[in-house]
């Protein structure tokens, strides 16, 4: 059986796409899972995939994926319109002179509401429980965040007994929207500018192969030119900047693992991509067909990547 590890890049609402890939890749009784990573939303689908598999298998993740997605999507009149204008408003963003408020100039919204929602999907207890004693085959967790105040990267670890709901909410606080995430006495941001997902410990776990989910492309196939096309191409090389240099560091790894031959042994890489055309302010939106749409798209890209696996 073929041992890999799952690496999930950070995207916002994009990342909906990530669940619907985990949940077909995780139904795959051909290969194991050893370990897990992501950043951001990435984080949100890794952890929810690690947490389903300890606590009900392959059946249990998937369903915790579909679920939080579901659960996620603006189906409300007030959380409708409240959608509608702010993916509108990020649109005009870059176009029109917008004012920029600190999220420390209102109440803390974005934090307790992220919390709230992923509780009723993970118990932050039994979650607590579940690093104190893990069984050696248990699969690896790793969390991307960013350290505010060094500019350290930081990858919350199960195996440390660091992966929880408030570490979960520091790989995603996106400045601007969430105010710095304290956890163990340090302030944190979005893992996307640190590692985005977290890679070069995955080889820990002992992984054969390592499979990137990349929500970000990273080629497009015209020029950007207008204001819009810029700042989407700028979001997804900043996206994509922290991954090439966590892949390069395996890639060279790999050069001197086939120098060197046994008993050392390359990681194979291989990536999903989400192959839709979406621009950077969809990354916020909510919309129920919206998300159906890239969680199927996941997995449709999922069973088609499976497909085409080596025998």
């Amino acid at each position: 059986m073929r041992t890999v590890a799952l690496a999930c890049q950070g995207g916002g609402s994009h990342t909906a796409f990530t669940g619907g890939v985990l949940q077909r890749l995780l139904a795959d009784e051909k290969h194991r899972v050893v370990a897990l990573s992501g950043t951001s939303g990435g984080a949100v689908c890794a952890l929810l995939a690690w947490y389903g598999l300890l606590t009900g298998g392959a059946t249990e993740a998937g369903r915790l994926l579909e679920r939080f997605w579901e659960d996620t999507a603006a189906t409300s009149l007030g959380d409708r319109a409240a959608n509608a204008w702010l993916v509108g408003l990020a649109r005009l963003e870059g176009r029109v002179a917008l004012p920029t408020v600190s999220p420390y100039a209102y109440p803390d919204v974005a934090g307790p509401a992220f919390t709230d929602l992923l509780t009723r999907h993970v118990d932050a207890d039994r979650l607590a429980r579940l690093q104190e004693s893990p069984p050696e085959d248990q699969p690896l967790l790793l969390l991307g965040a960013a350290d505010v105040l060094s500019g350290d990267f930081k990858a919350f670890s199960s195996r440390r007994r660091e992966i929880t709901v408030n570490a979960v909410l520091a790989s995603a606080a996106v400045p601007l929207l969430f105010r710095a995430v304290e956890e163990g006495g340090r302030y944190y941001w979005d893992g996307l500018f640190s590692q985005n997902p977290p890679v070069r410990e995955l080889p820990d776990a002992g992984p054969e192969e390592i499979w990137v989910i990349r929500i970000n492309p990273r080629a497009r196939a015209t020029e950007p030119r207008t204001v819009g096309d810029i700042a989407d191409r700028r979001n997804e090389l900043a996206g994509n900047l922290s991954l090439e240099q966590e892949l390069y560091f395996i890639r060279k790894v790999n050069q001197w693992a086939d120098r060197l031959g046994d008993p050392y042994r390359r990681i194979e890489i291989r990536e999903i991509d989400l192959a839709l055309d979406l621009d950077v302010a969809s990354k916020l939106d909510r919309r129920p067909a919206f998300l159906r749409r890239l969680f199927g798209a996941g997995r449709e890209q999922a069973a088609a990547f499976l497909a085409g696996l080596p025998g």
